[in-house]
């Protein structure tokens, strides 16, 4: 199960008229009607961040780089946590259409981790090279979240449909590095907010829950295939 690559319906030579009909709508209804709307809705906490920061529905707080930060953080977590929940969605379903989404979703989990990111090397360290390592060394959390960064980076630059192509089998063993990205986002999440647990321990607990799906649905696949 990789996390960003969007699926076609393709249409069976041998499929009735009417299932193909029905395919081809639901294609062009996730195509212009889904996915803008998904798209859109992705940018809220975009637009959520922005009105605390022109104090319209509150404001930032005493360190405003802190609350971006955090901000930022935490819905790239929640992407990527809802990235991982598409292909259980569609087995729970039996449709193939959340996998339409899974790319995007992913995508839009990198943007937000970027954003959190950039706030750090940016408003926090003002692009101090020599903070910055003495930070990633130093603080162990900070560690783990550089170490999810480039997991991630790496499933991001391959996520075009050409990258697939191009790296064949490779490119699905790279992809499965989300989990470990997964693990290191919550665990940096827990270790940097020290003693309120309650949200990355929410987290935790959801993570540890689409794991344990894809483990025994891959168990249960492997059974199929070799039966003992």
């Amino acid at each position: 199960m990789a996390w960003i690559w969007s699926k076609t319906f393709s249409m069976s030579a041998t499929a009735s008229p009417a299932a193909a009909r029905h395919r081809w709508g639901t294609t062009k209804k996730i195509r212009y009607v889904g996915k803008p709307l998904v798209f859109v809705l992705s940018l809220l906490p975009i637009g959520l961040i922005a009105l605390r920061a022109f104090e319209i529905t509150g404001t930032l707080g005493a360190n405003p780089v802190e609350a971006l930060m955090d901000h930022f953080g935490i819905w790239g977590l929640r992407f990527l946590i809802i990235t991982l929940a598409v292909s259980p969605l569609r087995q729970v379903l039996g449709k193939p259409w959340p996998l339409q989404f899974r790319r995007m979703l992913g995508l839009f989990a990198y943007f937000y981790i970027m954003l959190h990111l950039a706030t750090y090397l940016w408003l926090d360290q003002y692009f101090d090279a020599a903070a910055i390592i003495e930070d990633i060394i130093e603080r162990p959390y900070i560690t783990l979240g550089m170490s999810a960064v480039l997991m991630l980076t790496a499933l991001a630059v391959t996520s075009p449909h050409a990258a697939r192509r191009r790296l064949g089998k490779t490119w699905q063993q790279i992809h499965y590095l989300v989990y470990p990205a997964a693990i290191l986002g919550v665990w940096h999440f827990w270790w940097q907010v020290k003693n309120d647990i309650l949200e990355p321990l929410i987290y935790a607990v959801l993570l540890s829950g689409l794991l344990l799906w894809r483990l025994i649905k891959t168990r249960a696949h492997r059974s199929r295939i070799n039966p003992t």
